[in-house]
């Protein structure tokens, strides 16, 4: 027993010895930068007022720079310009509030209550949220929907099967895809805009203030989040609140195009539009641009006119008044003859 207790002491006795030798170290290290900011104190500090200095030298001058006759001029002299891009951010803008209004079933309220006799966590219950684009399920259908996800999403959040349906994904397809299509346009565009003027602006303020700059010029902040796509998500928790997983469906651009196609292969379509009718896919949207040789067909302005130029696709007769999606029907328009023209006839494709 002694021999086990001097050996368990003489073990202690190295740990403590090696912990004290790290201490100093760490000590000694402290105490030497400590030394050294005192020995370089009056060159650190100089240094550091410099740069203070000079940066509230530079806040003066762009004060100034942004308030001065210079950079009013050179503002009025693009407005025009910058007006159009803000317009075009605010149709954006409205696009992106296009999709369908599209809930899973609505079972009632309730409020669960644990009274066990035992004290279980059941964690994974807290993970269980309610929301009208949230379906709660088995954890097979959420493991099929995985698998399966155009198909599951139609089944459980009860999307008709019919012309109607089919048209609305179709507009919702259209718009997002302006809407991306837009934002790197704009972009573009506004880059374009400030390369023109940029041998009148400062070096300086192009480099440290180039927000500040876009901001004082008139130009909107362009939003590039997706936030605006709808997500929809099957969600499965176990009964005793132990496990858990989820299938989200992101309705983007790919997913649409591949929810089209789904709907159009099972509809049973009037015998009167049999063979008539196209679908509004992103390959479509591009074969009547290409037809049109990218010209908008009601003021004739092209890509080559203006180069950022957003280019939509419109239905001549508009599908609420029976129009079909037909090659037909269909004219490329740019995106302000198409805000103006809306939901009304009239505008006609240009042969």
């Amino acid at each position: 027993m002694k021999s086990k207790s001097e050996g368990a002491l003489l073990i202690i006795a190295i740990i403590a010895g090696v912990l004290i030798y790290i201490a100093k170290i760490i000590l000694d290290i402290i105490s030497s930068f400590v030394e050294t900011i005192v020995y370089f104190k009056r060159p650190i500090l100089i240094v550091i007022l410099s740069c203070i200095g000079i940066f509230l030298v530079y806040k003066i001058f762009s004060f100034f720079y942004f308030k001065s006759i210079r950079f009013k001029n050179i503002k009025d002299s693009i407005k025009k310009h910058t007006t159009n891009c803000n317009n075009l951010n605010q149709y954006i803008q409205e696009l992106q509030y296009s999709y369908v209004n599209i809930k899973s079933y609505n079972f009632g309220e309730s409020k669960m209550i644990d009274d066990s006799n035992y004290n279980f966590k059941r964690k994974e219950w807290s993970k269980e949220v309610k929301d009208d684009r949230i379906h709660h399920c088995s954890a097979t259908v959420c493991k099929n929907a995985s698998i399966q996800p155009i198909k599951y999403f139609c089944k459980y959040f009860d999307i008709k099967k019919n012309e109607e349906t089919l048209s609305n994904f179709e507009k919702v397809l259209n718009d997002f895809t302006s809407v991306e299509e837009g934002k790197i346009l704009l972009q573009k565009e506004r880059d374009l805009i400030l390369n023109s003027i940029s041998k009148s602006i400062p070096s300086l303020v192009l480099f440290f203030s180039k927000n500040e700059l876009i901001n004082k010029l008139g130009f909107e902040a362009i939003d590039f989040n997706d936030l605006y796509i709808p997500i929809f998500t099957f969600q499965y928790v176990s009964a005793g609140g132990n496990s858990s997983s989820k299938c989200d469906i992101k309705l983007n651009i790919e997913n649409l195009n591949k929810l089209i196609n789904y709907l159009n292969d099972i509809i049973k379509w009037r015998k009167s539009i049999a063979g008539q009718r196209a679908l509004m896919t992103s390959n479509l949207r591009e074969k009547i641009k290409d037809r049109d040789n990218y010209t908008c067909c009601n003021c004739n302005l092209s890509i080559k006119d203006e180069e950022n130029l957003l280019l939509e696709i419109d239905h001549i007769i508009p599908v609420s008044k029976g129009g079909l999606t037909s090659e037909n029907n269909l004219q490329t328009l740019c995106w302000r003859c198409n805000r103006t023209k809306g939901a009304k006839i009239g505008i006609l494709k240009k042969l």
